[in-house]
């Protein structure tokens, strides 16, 4: 079964090929996706690979966690599902100053 990573400190030029040719070496990559913004078409400075087994997926995270990576520190690690995540912290309302 396939397992999705998490990776984090990506630099902003990186683009899903690359990403796919680095995490290569550690097994087949199934997917490989850096996250942009909708609004900008930026990357966001993170992605996600999806290794084709656990055991490709471990020696990926060994491989590359806390390794430089385009002159960035990276964070490799199981992805998590949405639910487990601990919820944002919103203040609401926006922002602006304005006189009083």
């Amino acid at each position: 079964m396939a397992t999705k990573l998490y990776v984090g400190g990506l630099p902003y030029s990186t683009k899903d090929n690359e990403l796919q040719e680095a995490f290569a070496p550690a097994g087949t990559v199934v997917s490989a996706q850096v996250i942009v913004d909708r609004m900008s078409g930026r990357s966001k400075g993170f992605g996600f690979v999806e290794m084709s087994t656990d055991e490709e997926a471990q020696k990926a995270i060994e491989m590359w966690n806390g390794k430089e990576f385009g002159g960035r520190k990276l964070v490799v690690n199981e992805a998590r599902p949405l639910g487990e995540r601990p919820p944002r912290r919103d203040f609401g309302g926006g922002g602006g100053g304005g006189r009083w």
